[in-house]
């Protein structure tokens, strides 16, 4: 596919109406700012919490907290918003042509004409090293592991094309932050941070079925794999596997990060957080209807609050 002239402004499908890059970003902007997600902020939460996860468990861990931990959350945040924006920009180069075919998609930049392939290669290495900037203010420890993540990253997109699990390399890329964010607290990566990934990936897998149920049509018209199309009318079965392992590593994480130091009370606090996370899960798969795609994008837009949950108990048991 050849690079295209920009086209007139065109809204992306699946954006919230009256979102602020569609009302008001300058108008030269708002193709750039739809490669990034920026109207579409659910994708930035969904890689942050993770991070602020790592973060709060780390001081529970070794019941440190100082100055530096409110830099690493604010740099979580800017890193999140850059290299959330990066990844997808990464995801739209590479998928400009599946993305012309599928009716949720092709209004996005580079189908729609907006953006060339060029210009979002340039928006995407720029994104991409402002991030890297924020990086090197962290540890020698966690800029190897910021390093590191850019191999998941470049991997996904590729993925749907060769394995029913996509999700899975989601998950390896969006919950990183936890890894991360422990590290640049601690200055090294230990168990409970690894436990907390893992966690992050089943809730990943969990709402990420979710969302690609929005496109299982288009995707078996044109060869595109999916979680969804594999569990198909079985969906309900795995998402409630990937649920109880969710709440179940993130209860193991809690416990080997507050064992040694952390009082039984802000013990108990903190374990609360995956419990009512696993709550609000119940609440989204009582809810799933696969054949309503608009119910399933409010679903998947819910799971900011999912992630919220846990984030408030750790950060009340650090109070204790």
């Amino acid at each position: 596919m050849q690079d295209m002239p920009p086209s007139p402004d065109v809204t992306v499908a699946d954006a919230a109406s009256g979102n602020w890059v569609d009302r008001y970003a300058p108008a030269a902007t708002r193709p750039y700012l739809r490669l990034s997600r920026a109207d579409r902020p659910i994708g930035t939460w969904l890689l942050l919490l993770p991070c602020w996860w790592g973060l709060t468990l780390a001081m529970l861990f070794d019941q440190q907290m100082g100055w530096s931990d409110l830099w690493i959350a604010l740099g979580c945040g800017i890193g999140a918003w850059l290299m959330r924006g990066a990844g997808c920009t990464w995801n739209d180069i590479t998928d400009r042509d599946y993305d012309a075919q599928v009716a949720r998609t092709r209004s996005r930049p580079i189908p729609a004409g907006q953006v060339t392939v060029r210009g979002a290669t340039i928006w995407m290495i720029a994104q991409a090293l402002i991030a890297f900037c924020i990086l090197l203010t962290f540890n020698k420890a966690a800029i190897g592991l910021g390093v590191l993540a850019l191999l998941p990253v470049a991997i996904y997109p590729f993925a749907k094309r060769f394995t029913w699990w996509p999700q899975v390399f989601l998950g390896l890329a969006f919950n990183w932050g936890a890894l991360l964010a422990w590290t640049a607290h601690t200055g090294r990566l230990e168990a409970p941070a690894v436990v907390l990934y893992l966690a992050g990936i089943a809730w990943t897998l969990f709402y990420d079925t979710i969302y690609a149920h929005q496109d299982t049509e288009d995707d078996a018209l044109i060869g595109v794999k999916s979680t969804a199309r594999l569990f198909g009318e079985n969906t309900g079965f795995w998402l409630r596997r990937f649920l109880m392992a969710a709440v179940g590593l993130m209860g193991i994480a809690v416990i080997f990060a507050g064992l040694p130091n952390a009082s039984v009370l802000a013990m108990v606090i903190a374990l609360g957080g995956p419990w009512a996370m696993g709550w609000h899960m119940t609440w989204q798969q009582r809810g799933l209807d696969i054949n309503d795609p608009a119910k399933m994008l409010q679903l998947f837009r819910a799971n900011r609050d999912t992630g919220v949950i846990p984030l408030l108990f750790f950060a009340a048991a650090l109070l204790v």
